[in-house]
């Protein structure tokens, strides 16, 4: 993989979605940086069948950054991994392009399937610190998984994500913009309703009286 390419590459990625970023040089102080370029050079010898050489560069490379992503995964273009420190990619993991990881991620499978046993991630997802996303079902284009969601089913694209275990709102068919990843606040369906339905009770109080 050429190193001048991938470097220019992920600065405008990381530029992107960090504004801690001031200088073009602090990319290599990223942890994710040095995580997916070794990903990509391990991706490249699992595919030529030098699956021991792989997986020697994931494990150290997991030890140094705290990333973990098997070589066997899939990932594209524009794959952006926040501070990073225990997000795990597993075997069958399937991502798309623009997505954008925070710490604590697991993309993980339940212990239970064979073959594909990983999440599959569309386009432009975010996905929140500390969420949980296991089994084999895809998580839609343009979606927000908040932070600390634990994700068991099948999510639609353009949607939002919250809660233990995750609820779906649905939201408007547009793209995520990458300055509007905020995976705190998220409206959530039950919260909303128990709040409505307090303040309809404290009115019936107050009409009683």
């Amino acid at each position: 993989m050429n190193f001048l390419k991938y470097y220019k590459e992920a600065v405008c990625v990381i530029k992107d979605r960090d504004p801690a970023m001031k200088k073009n040089i602090e990319a290599i102080l990223y942890p994710s940086f040095w995580a997916i370029y070794h990903y990509r050079r391990a991706h490249r010898m699992h595919l030529k069948g030098k699956v021991f050489k792989a997986r020697k560069i994931s494990q150290r490379t997991a030890k140094r950054t705290g990333i973990e992503i098997h070589p066997a995964a899939e990932i594209g273009k524009g794959l952006f991994i926040d501070h990073g420190h225990g997000v795990v990619i597993g075997e069958t993991t399937i991502i798309g392009d623009n997505v954008t990881l925070y710490q604590g991620v697991t993309l993980g499978g339940t212990g239970k399937e064979k073959g594909k046993r990983h999440p599959t991630i569309g386009d432009n997802v975010m996905i929140g610190a500390g969420a949980k996303v296991l089994g084999s079902f895809t998580i839609g284009e343009n979606s927000k998984v908040a932070a600390g969601s634990v994700v068991l089913e099948e999510v639609p694209p353009n949607s939002t994500v919250v809660g233990v275990p995750g609820i779906v709102v649905k939201q408007d068919d547009v793209r995520i913009p990458h300055n509007d990843l905020d995976q705190v606040h998220i409206p959530h369906p039950v919260q909303n309703e128990l709040k409505r339905l307090s303040n309809e009770i404290e009115l019936l109080k107050k009409n009683i009286q």
